[in-house]
């Protein structure tokens, strides 16, 4: 092989099986060789290829990345590279490469796991290795490994986020720590989560090429099911995400429209939800294997319709829409008569609005000892519920509790669940319950307050509450108080909801608001 590489300038490589058969040759040229393709899926997470690669450099080079990138990929026995003498032609080092069980892989020196591991480099006459012994073990290891994961996470996803964006690697983390939060809501396994910073997104992959390759090394080697990226992407950049790695591949918005479907529970949820996720994959329906629909067949971002239309042409889907839509309105003119007969009793509407899982529906039933479904997870409300509360001004009020809101909510989930969110507009006063021991707390104020704007619902009167300031330090709780205050001009009152002494202050403030602008309106009125 050396001597053919030598005298033709070119690189030349052989794949050999277990027996020490050849079954490929491949030829490049003074750089590079290209691998056959095998067609990756083949493989068992498990096991390897039972290929060894031997080809020439002619440069000098050690292996590359290209080469490691091609044993990951390819999931190969072993990577070995022979250096051929640029004066003589005989071969000179040869420098080897296996992959590694996840649970074994090596640092690099910034810390992270590499998949690989490197044999020491040797002249051909004097390597000694047991070439068998040592891919049986690594064998083994696999499959114990993967099955101590299957184990672990029986019938859930296993997802890698990723975060590709042109600003600062500050606000990615955090937006990529939200989208963390949301995966765990889905009930999924997280993995791995990946950050690039590029001048500009790449309109067909949105990674840049380098990165694409490394999320494909990192899903093979962890056994990922799922991608997932934090931002909306295009009908074209899912299908030349999920051909690239062969994965299904979902955004963001899906992934809320997802835990929305797992979340509903009445037929009015239902229907809103699956009004929402028609809307948002009608664009993404084509035909063919590559089609959005047919990457859901089931799990994360299949839930729903999308698991049951997997054939359904554009028309039936429209045809779906319009008629969910009609009940929708339904739904709508039903909820304007509730409203009417509440009006008519002159009971104030207060409704409780806020980030998901800042803790509304935890205050509802501390407020009115209800026992309305709370949990600390994103979306674990979906239909809006109202309770009765007595203040100590002799005065009853109506609460409403309400779907939860969140940063770059779908606009479809937003048009599906406007006749539930138009219980908000009746209100004589908002409650916006922010989670204060959040460290994105601001930015999760300016995203409610963008939806209110966008609602038109930011000029009914609000107040802020600051709950689980249990769970910060004084000063800290005053800091945040200051900050809100100076920005946003509101009421403030710090409570925890999960303990009732709290609640005082904040009754005796909503009364005190209520009778201000209650009076206010009879004035008006006169």
């Amino acid at each position: 092989m050396s001597e053919i590489s030598f005298e033709t300038g070119r690189q030349v490589g052989v794949l050999i099986n277990r027996k020490g058969q050849v079954e490929y040759v491949m030829v490049g040229n003074a750089k590079t060789i290209e691998m056959p393709d095998f067609g990756r899926a083949r493989v068992s997470e498990d096991r390897f290829r039972g290929l060894r690669c031997v080809h020439t450099h002619l440069l000098g080079e050690k292996l590359t990345q290209d080469d490691l990138t091609d044993l990951a990929l390819l999931r190969l026995d072993l990577m070995a590279i022979v250096q051929v003498d640029d004066k003589t032609g005989l071969p000179n080092l040869v420098y080897s490469a296996h992959l590694l069980p996840t649970t074994a892989e090596k640092l690099d020196t910034d810390g992270e796991g590499l998949p690989y591991e490197f044999l020491e480099p040797n002249v051909p006459s004097q390597l000694e290795t047991n070439f068998i012994g040592l891919i049986n073990s690594l064998e083994n290891e696999m499959a114990r490994s993967r099955q101590t994961a299957r184990s672990r996470h029986t019938n859930r996803d296993r997802v890698i986020l990723v975060n590709v964006t042109t600003g600062y690697l500050s606000e990615a983390e955090e937006s990529l720590a939200e989208l963390e939060e949301l995966a765990l809501s889905a009930d999924v396994v997280v993995l791995d989560k990946i950050i690039q910073r590029r001048p500009k997104i790449d309109p067909k992959t949105v990674l840049g090429k380098g990165k694409l390759e490394e999320l494909l090394v990192r899903s093979m080697r962890l056994g990922a099911d799922l991608i997932v990226f934090d931002a909306e992407l295009s009908p074209a950049q899912v299908r030349s995400l999920s051909e690239a790695t062969e994965l299904k591949v979902i955004d963001r918005p899906q992934l809320i429209l997802d835990i929305f479907a797992q979340r509903a529970q009445s037929s009015e949820g239902k229907m809103q939800v699956e009004l929402a996720q028609l809307k948002y994959l009608l664009p993404r329906l084509v035909q063919g294997q590559n089609s959005a629909f047919s990457r859901l067949a089931g799990g994360i971002g299949g839930r729903g319709p999308g698991e049951t239309k997997l054939e359904t042409d554009r028309r039936r889907v429209r045809d779906k829409i319009t008629h969910l839509e009609k009940q929708v309105n339904g739904l709508s003119r039903q909820r304007q008569e509730r409203r009417k007969n509440r009006v008519q009793k002159n009971l104030p509407i207060i409704s409780l609005v806020g980030y998901t899982n800042a803790g509304k529906s935890t205050l509802l039933n501390s407020l009115t000892q209800s026992d309305v479904y709370a949990e600390k997870k994103m979306f674990a409300t979906l239909d809006p519920t109202s309770r009765r509360l007595r203040l100590p001004i002799e005065q009853e009020v109506i609460i409403n509790d309400t779907v939860g809101f969140i940063r770059d909510l779908p606009e479809a989930l937003v048009a599906a669940f406007r006749a539930t969110l138009e219980e908000i507009s009746d209100s004589n006063l908002l409650v916006h319950v922010v989670d204060a021991s959040n460290p994105r707390a601001d930015q999760q104020i300016e995203s409610v307050d963008k939806i209110l704007t966008d609602l038109k619902l930011n000029e009914i009167p609000q107040i802020i509450i600051l709950n689980k300031a249990d769970l910060l330090d004084e000063l800290s709780l005053e800091a945040l108080k200051r900050q809100v205050s100076l920005d946003k001009g509101y009421e403030i009152v710090a409570i925890s909801a999960v303990q009732p002494k709290t609640l005082k202050p904040l009754i005796e403030k909503v009364g005190e608001v209520l009778a201000r602008d209650l009076s206010g309106l009879a004035v008006d009125a006169v």
